[in-house]
């Protein structure tokens, strides 16, 4: 078993609902799952190690049969997250976060760190568990940069583990250019599903809306379980919207998890758990 799932946590209930999805992920395609506490002093390890030990057991309560490793390191939680995927191999890793009410939690220059620098995808998790049948419904919004196509690579392959439905979700551009734009890169999804035998739709937002509220409606409309989005720039995510972007979906107060993937992740990352 040589894929690894990272967690994490900071033992509170957000932190559990992603340890049940990392769980029931690596249930599914063969993967351990690494729980990871960071602490700010030595003095700290040994009653980390043993809440890891309860986390563990509320892992596999889960999924009993599941392989878990604890790791305990004295740092910062932004910059060890990144640090620890690299060093051991991660895969994906799945992040708690409190929603739109408690949004501080992930929010600013050090949050934003844990995306944009994520050497791997990451799935961010609110209060919202994974359902026995996985991630059956995957909105994927479109916007006019290339980079944003690349996260249909991975949605293709999540989506033929769980048997999903991709739904693309695009703009209506405001001048030609922009239609033609961003219609090829909405074929070209469509094309790329099609060839990987994916279940998909496209939606295209309602004139005078925002993507962000398109992508919400049809969200509500087919019951989404995963959002996916491409983070292209160290402040904002799918570059050319508001800085609000994500905030919006990140902590979206339908609880739907996000997929949050770098253009230098899908590179650094083979998603050899895919393979």
């Amino acid at each position: 078993m040589n894929t690894k799932l990272l967690v994490p946590t900071d033992f509170t209930d957000v932190a559990h609902s992603a340890i049940q999805h990392a769980v029931k992920f690596a249930t599914i395609i063969n993967a351990e799952v690494v729980l990871l506490h960071v602490v700010n002093s030595r003095e700290e390890v040994n009653k980390a190690k043993q809440k890891l030990e309860a986390e563990t057991s509320i892992g596999k309560s889960f999924n009993s049969s599941c392989s878990f490793k604890t790791v305990v390191r004295i740092g910062n939680i932004f910059d060890d997250i990144g640090d620890v995927a690299s060093e051991l191999g991660i895969s994906l890793i799945f992040m708690g976060t409190h929603g739109a009410s408690r949004w501080q939690k992930i929010k600013g220059s050090d949050a934003l760190k844990v995306i944009t620098n994520s050497p791997v995808p990451m799935i961010i998790v609110q209060e919202k568990l994974m359902t026995d049948t996985g991630y059956n419904h995957i909105v994927v919004p479109l916007d006019l940069n290339i980079e944003t196509k690349q996260k249909i690579e991975l949605v293709a392959k999540i989506a033929q583990y769980f048997d999903s439905q991709v739904h693309i979700v695009t703009l209506d551009g405001n001048d030609d250019f922009a239609k033609n734009k961003l219609k090829a890169n909405q074929i070209w999804a469509s094309n790329y599903l099609e060839e990987k035998n994916v279940k998909h739709s496209s939606h295209l937002v309602d004139k005078g809306h925002s993507l962000s509220e398109g992508i919400f409606k049809i969200s509500v409309k087919v019951n989404a379980d995963l959002i996916a989005i491409m983070n292209l720039q160290d402040d904002s995510i799918l570059g050319i919207l508001e800085n609000s972007f994500q905030e919006d979906i990140v902590a979206n107060k339908l609880m739907v998890p996000v997929l949050c993937v770098n253009p230098n992740s899908v590179t650094k990352s083979s998603f050899t758990f895919f393979n």
